[in-house]
């Protein structure tokens, strides 16, 4: 493992990456927004299932 070269390829990363326009980080927002929302709605979804088949419904 070579260190200074190692240094070098991060140094040259970071010079080439940009900080991401406010249309950029919206849309970027919006979709991890709804993945967050997707997964979520799955895992309730899952979860009210099971309550109702174990008969933790109440019926």
């Amino acid at each position: 493992m070579d260190v200074p070269y190692d240094l070098t390829s991060y140094v040259r990363v970071l010079k080439m990456a940009t900080t991401p326009t406010t249309e950029e980080f919206l849309q970027v927002s919006k979709i991890a927004g709804a993945g967050i929302f997707l997964v979520g709605l799955v895992g309730f979804l899952i979860g009210a299932i099971m309550l109702f088949l174990t008969n933790g419904g109440g019926i």
